[in-house]
Parts: structure tokens; C-alpha cells; sequence
């Protein structure tokens, strides 16, 4: 702890600057548990920004826990497309059932929270402090910020000892009386002032903070750990029958589980325009049919993964029809349909710019 530190005074300031420079959002004109936690779903990795119209549009299309819980995974996953890391969805649509058919309330404290589906401690806390006021602190990766440098924690946050080290320091200090308005304040200093370029000079913790008083801002919080990215090489095939497109549900337990998207062979390069399929009849079909290769290489990137894709369009006709759909496991969906299934934004990017192409 910084020497002659005063958690009174520390608070009053935290609360000063937050009630001047607090970004005006629609979750925190609530203390609906139901719409807190929908927003804190929505914004785990995810901008502000880019999650407030999903907020919008959710909290529209679903009002409450009932409305939620009786939609189906399509619906949801549908709305959700676009934002990615889509088990936060499903985790969200199976918690919504819980609460509505078992539990019939939304637990009103941290422990209970922390016991539903999808929900880890920074969300439970979240949900525990701005719906009940509960004194628990939160700890994302803007306040592992602000604590790390203000206090001058050198412990690399990567490893599991800072969550425990951190989370101690972080309830120390927090409000009795407004642990909400601690928990937002202390998220908004991560976010608008103390971020990885910070505004030092506009802190009103500058006298006291031990990263800018030793000029360590770039140094803190301390992060050894790397990503490795992996990257994987997609070959989609469109399928195309008298103007419908045929397209796959992935029931496979990976991140894209529940998305439609086409016809896929995975390899270790993308150097090959046309596949020679294992499959001997459907290989016949693709090289006797009409094609449209688009040799542009499409790009997508993910936390841990880099996917390159290229696309080739095949027009079939009668005759393989019913062996495309047996054999690739694909249904055919007229293009309205296709725009209402749930679909990587990969797919939803390719649609886009190449509409023009399909359903000639």
C-alpha cells in the first residue's frame, strides 16, 4: 500500500472525477439484474462502441428474463451475430432458462451469481455491486491498470497468483456505502484515462501513483504471457440449386457452434484453386459443374486463430442434387433465408460483398 494512503480520500476523488467525466450509458440508469448482466455478457471482449447497439437491440427485442428464455438459439445466435465468442450467447440463452423455469428470480447476491452458467467472478461481481449493492469489487483488465500502476504491483498479471493479490487490494479499498459507483469509477479510469497510452496529466491520481511518479506507465501492468496465434487454411464450396444456397449448421462443440456457413474442407495451405476430394462421386460433380472461383483470399482474425478462406461458388444441376445434400450434409435456403441464419462474420462478409455474384 503507497505510504500515508487514505482510502476516504482516494474514494472522494475516484467519485469526483467519475461524476464529471462518466460516459453516459444505458446500463447504468438501472439496477435491473436482468439488463446488468445482459450488458456485461455483451461487453466481455467487446467494445463499448461496438456492443451498445447489441445492447439496444436486445434489450428491445428481449425486455426481460422471460422473453429471453423462451427464444429459441437460432433467434439469439442470429442477433448476436457479429460480436463473436458466440458461446457467450448460448451460455446466456441456457442461464436465461434457468433463472425463468427453476430458479424463478435472478439471485440477489455474488455467491449465488457466480453459480450460473457463463458468469465468472469480474461478471458476477459486476452484477453483485450495480444490481444490489453488494461490496465486492470487480477486476477486469482496466482496473488491473489502474491498481497496477497507482500501487506499482509488479506481479505479471498472467499468472494466477494477481488475481488473488489483486482482488484483496481491490475490496480493501472499495466503498461501503457506494460499491457500485466505486466498481463503475474505477472501470471508467481504465477506460478513459489510464489506458495503455495513458493521459497522465488529466489523473487526479498523479500525485500518489507510483507508475507515472517513476515514469513506468509503459512498464505496468506487468504481462509476460504471449498469445500464439494458430493459422488455419479454409476451402468453403458454395452450393448453388436453381437460386438457393446450400449451407451447414456446425454442430461440433467449437466456437462457431450453432452458425450455418458452406460446405468446408480444412488444410495446411491454401494453394490449391479446386480440391481433389476424397469423396469420388462428389469430386466428380465438382469438377463436371459450373464454377465461379474467387481467388481473392479472405481473412479473418480470432483471439488465438488466424483463418484464411477462399471461396469456390458450384452451380449444380438435377442430376446430384440429392447426393450434395445427403453426402455434404448442407439444406438449401432461398436468400432471404440465408440473411436470417446465424452466420460467422466471415460468411456474413463474403455474402456481402459478393451478393452480386450469387443467385444468377
Amino acid at each position: 500500500m503507497i505510504v500515508n494512503f487514505n482510502k476516504i480520500s482516494f474514494q472522494q476523488k475516484l467519485f469526483s472525477w467519475y461524476e464529471i467525466n462518466k460516459r453516459d450509458l444505458p446500463w447504468r440508469h438501472t439496477n435491473d439484474p436482468y439488463k446488468i448482466w445482459l450488458s456485461e455478457i455483451i461487453l466481455q471482449q467487446t467494445r463499448v462502441n461496438q456492443g451498445l447497439p447489441y445492447y439496444e437491440r436486445f434489450v428491445e427485442k428481449y425486455p426481460d428474463i422471460k422473453s429471453l428464455a423462451i427464444a429459441s438459439e437460432d433467434e439469439v445466435l442470429r442477433l448476436w451475430q457479429g460480436l463473436g465468442y458466440y458461446s457467450r450467447a448460448r451460455n446466456m440463452l441456457a442461464t436465461a432458462k434457468n433463472i425463468f423455469y427453476n430458479l424463478k428470480e435472478f439471485p440477489n447476491n455474488y455467491k449465488e451469481i457466480l453459480k450460473l452458467k457463463g458468469i465468472g467472478t469480474y461478471t458476477a461481481a459486476a452484477i453483485a455491486s450495480f444490481a444490489f449493492k453488494e461490496k465486492v469489487a470487480v477486476l477486469d483488465g482496466n482496473v488491473y491498470r489502474v491498481l497496477s500502476r497507482i500501487f506499482g504491483i509488479q506481479t505479471d498479471i498472467s499468472l494466477p497468483a494477481a488475481k488473488k493479490e489483486f482482488t484483496e487490494l481491490a475490496n480493501s479499498i472499495i466503498s461501503v456505502e457506494n460499491p457500485d459507483i466505486f466498481n463503475q469509477a474505477m472501470m471508467e479510469l481504465g477506460a478513459i484515462l489510464c489506458t495503455p497510452m495513458p493521459q497522465c496529466l488529466l489523473c487526479p491520481f498523479n500525485d500518489i501513483c507510483y507508475a507515472f511518479l517513476n515514469e513506468k506507465q509503459n512498464e505496468l501492468p506487468v504481462k509476460n504471457k504471449k498469445i500464439k496465434i494458430k493459422e488455419l487454411f479454409f476451402h468453403y464450396y458454395i452450393f448453388e440449386y436453381q437460386g438457393k444456397i446450400g449451407m451447414k449448421q456446425r454442430i461440433n462443440k467449437d466456437i462457431w457452434q450453432g452458425l450455418f456457413d458452406f460446405y468446408l474442407i480444412e488444410t495446411d495451405s491454401l494453394m490449391a484453386t479446386y480440391l481433389k476430394l476424397e469423396d469420388e462421386i462428389l469430386n466428380k460433380i465438382i469438377i463436371s459443374s459450373e464454377k465461379k472461383s474467387d481467388l481473392q483470399i479472405y481473412s479473418h482474425q480470432l483471439t488465438h486463430r488466424k483463418i484464411f478462406a477462399q471461396f469456390v461458388h458450384v452451380i449444380l444441376n438435377s442430376e446430384n442434387i440429392k447426393y450434395i445434400e445427403e453426402s455434404c450434409n448442407v439444406k438449401f435456403y432461398s436468400p432471404v433465408e440465408v440473411d436470417n441464419l446465424p452466420k460467422p462474420t466471415l460468411i456474413v462478409k463474403y455474402l456481402i460483398e459478393n451478393t452480386h455474384n450469387l443467385y444468377l
